[in-house]
């Protein structure tokens, strides 16, 4: 049994160490946390920062384009809203364990978005660039 919750524990420190890498605020927050709500809450604030700049994102290229390509994109947005829904589902599923609940998963959604993010303001960079 005790080789069984170490085991566990260093699943969980190395999804830990594994995922958050890319955001300061989550690396910070996620270091002074002693419980799983603090995990959670570090979690939620990263999803919501990014969901901020998915947004402010979207808003820059979408406000920029034609109408038919407004069409498009509006379209390719909703596409994606139905897979971020849907993604990293199988890591809050509780097969992991309450580490996969409050760190894997909202760091897997959070990336989910930054990912949007970044590929939505390339975009209006190339746009502009034109």
């Amino acid at each position: 049994m005790h080789k069984s919750i170490v085991s566990i524990a260093l699943i969980g420190a190395a999804m830990w160490a594994g995922t958050a890498q890319a955001d300061p605020g989550y690396d910070s927050c996620a270091g002074k946390a002693v419980s799983n709500a603090d995990y959670s809450a570090c979690g939620a604030a990263w999803i919501a920062r990014e969901e901020r700049r998915l947004n402010v994102a979207w808003k820059a290229l979408y406000s920029g384009l034609p109408a038919r390509s407004k069409a498009s994109l509006l379209s390719e947005q909703r596409l994606w809203i139905a897979w971020k829904d849907k993604s990293c589902l199988w890591r809050a599923s509780g097969d992991w364990g309450r580490e996969g609940q409050v760190i894997a998963y909202p760091t897997c959604r959070a990336e989910v978005i930054a990912d949007r993010a970044d590929y939505l303001e390339r975009a209006a960079r190339d746009l502009r660039g034109r």
